[in-house]
């Protein structure tokens, strides 16, 4: 009892003492070459930023030494801005073609999370520190949320689709040339047909913990169909999907390629339209008028030509139809949409192109027309309000998290610096410093 008390007396003081409270504080103080705390405003020069908690605390001109006892990181020979952040990733793998087939039918749940695991770390390291994962049907990355979050395993902060969510014989449709035998083994609870149907696939997303939800109104490159990519659902089925998220408080991701499928998604309020490979000059109005964001994804050329490369057979004659299509057509639609006004948030659908190489779309979307300065903003503000945690990350600000990355050179003036992150650190703690 005497040992009892005096633990908890000892406890009462440590806790009621300011010196105590300094002493847990953790505080951080990066020496920065040149910052660039809020994207799309001219970078800084030589600047300091004091970390407390792993949360920004103060910007301040110059290398200023900070508190007292504060842990100093000097990038002083670096250039520093915000954690990136990817729109649309699929961290359950980065298998394409054929090869993604037997993967899915050879796999064990638990193998699927290590490599889910496994691909959020090279995302991490690769300076992204943010992701949208849209789409998984192994729960992997939904559970991996959660265990990053708690500070056990590194990775992106995760914003989650759980399953996507198509018709029957739709882009989401896992049982497309799989032998009907197998049929029965495949959960297909993210397949919907007719109104009611669709509410409730929405609904059943949504018992499971998922942050946002993710349609498809077309056909995909990837889908084991020859249905091409036209639109593969109704006017009261999209507005029965995009309206049951919405009464949740959930945010809709559009998988469409064809204008007639993304119409008919801004028609009823989408938040964003993703690949859009076939922007009409009629759709390009529609997006301003309802406000999305349009997620270009053009690295998926990348993950098609390298796997092409290895192995001309990669992908089934119908796919292979639709990924020579996809490479010759990549790009086209950004050229209309950035100068017109359509909000860009950057997403790559990395796991179609290799995770770590997220950075790749930058010299996209620089090639097809966007200033770097823009392809940046693109990849941190709007992003993060595309994605609802703008509050929390996406610039430098005070009370914002502590995610910030470091490169040797100017991105604004050569977008290709991000390709080499040499410094990630993520709510205040180090990840990479090279």
């Amino acid at each position: 009892m005497k040992i009892f008390a005096f633990v908890s007396l000892s406890a009462a003081l440590l806790a009621s003492s300011p010196l105590s409270a300094q002493t847990l504080e953790q505080v951080t103080v990066v020496h920065a070459g040149q910052l660039l705390d809020k994207p799309g405003t001219p970078p800084r020069g030589p600047s300091t930023v004091i970390i407390r908690n792993g949360k920004v605390a103060e910007i301040l001109a110059g290398h200023q030494a900070g508190p007292a006892g504060a842990k100093l990181i000097d990038l002083k020979d670096k250039f520093v801005l915000p954690g990136l952040i990817d729109s649309h990733v699929h961290l359950g793998s980065d298998a394409g073609g054929n090869a993604a087939l037997i993967e899915a039918v050879t796999d064990s749940p638990a193998r699927a999370a290590f490599r889910t695991a496994g691909n959020a770390k090279k995302t991490l390291m690769a300076g992204f520190t943010t992701v949208r994962n849209l789409g998984d049907g192994s729960g992997a990355t939904l559970a991996l949320r959660d265990v990053v979050a708690a500070g056990e395993l590194p990775g992106p902060r995760i914003i989650d689709a759980g399953r996507s969510i198509s018709t029957t014989s739709g882009h989401m449709d896992a049982t497309l040339s799989v032998s009907e035998d197998l049929h029965n083994s495949i959960d297909q609870d993210n397949l919907c047909d007719g109104v009611e149907s669709c509410r409730q696939a929405v609904r059943k997303q949504i018992r499971r913990g998922v942050n946002v939800i993710k349609i498809a109104t077309t056909g995909g490159v990837n889908s084991r169909i020859g249905a091409g990519l036209g639109r593969q659902l109704f006017d009261d089925e999209v507005k029965a999907l995009v309206d049951t998220a919405h009464l949740y408080g959930k945010k809709v991701a559009v998988h469409a390629h064809g204008d007639d499928g993304v119409n008919a998604a801004l028609a009823v309020g989408a938040d964003s339209i993703e690949h859009g490979t076939m922007l009409t000059d009629a759709t390009i109005k529609l997006f301003k008028t309802a406000g999305a964001y349009y997620v270009p994804t053009l690295s998926t050329v990348n993950g098609y030509i390298e796997r092409l490369a290895a192995n001309p057979n990669a992908y089934p004659p119908d796919v292979l139809a639709k990924v020579q299509w996809r490479i010759g057509v990549t790009g086209k639609s950004l050229e209309k949409a950035y100068p017109a006004g359509v909000k860009i948030a950057f997403g790559t659908d990395a796991g179609v192109s290799k995770h770590g190489k997220n950075a790749d779309e930058f010299e996209l979307m620089v090639k097809h027309g966007m200033p770097a300065s823009a392809a940046i903003q693109a990849a941190t503000m709007n992003a993060a309000t595309l994605l609802g945690v703008e509050k929390e990350v996406g610039s430098l600000e005070p009370g914002k998290a502590a995610d910030l990355i470091a490169v040797a050179g100017n991105p604004t003036s050569d977008v290709t610096v991000l390709k080499a992150v040499k410094f990630v650190m993520k709510d205040g703690r180090v990840f990479k410093d090279e």
